[in-house]
Parts: structure tokens; C-alpha cells; sequence
């Protein structure tokens, strides 16, 4: 399955999910990746959550 294109939060940070075999991981154009999950809505939740963090300024990578 193609890479899923969530949303822009703020500038370098594009965010998207991809699949490895069983497992989903969320990453971002800025070069964070998410923990590899099994379902694909808990890594949408990381995508979010790093999105939430970055427009905050709380310097997550």
C-alpha cells in the first residue's frame, strides 16, 4: 500500500503512513518516524501527535 498523506501542521512537517509487512509506521517530512504499530489508526495517533507537538514548539524531532 502507497505511502497516506495526512496533513500539514506547520512548515517540514508533512506527515504520512506507510506499510511494512503486518506492521504500519507514521513518519514526517522533518525525519521523524513513529514506532512500527500493528494498527494502522494507533500509527495515524503518533502522525497526530507529532503534528500537535511540532505546532506547539515543544522540539520533537
Amino acid at each position: 500500500m502507497p505511502d497516506r498523506a495526512l496533513r500539514d501542521s506547520s512548515p517540514g512537517h508533512r506527515t504520512s503512513t506507510t506499510e511494512r509487512g503486518s506492521f504500519c509506521l507514521a513518519r514526517c517530512d522533518c525525519g521523524w518516524t513513529g514506532p512500527a504499530r500493528r494498527a494502522r489508526s494507533q500509527a495515524r495517533t503518533d502522525a497526530e501527535r507529532h503534528l500537535t507537538a511540532a505546532a506547539a514548539g515543544s522540539g520533537t524531532p
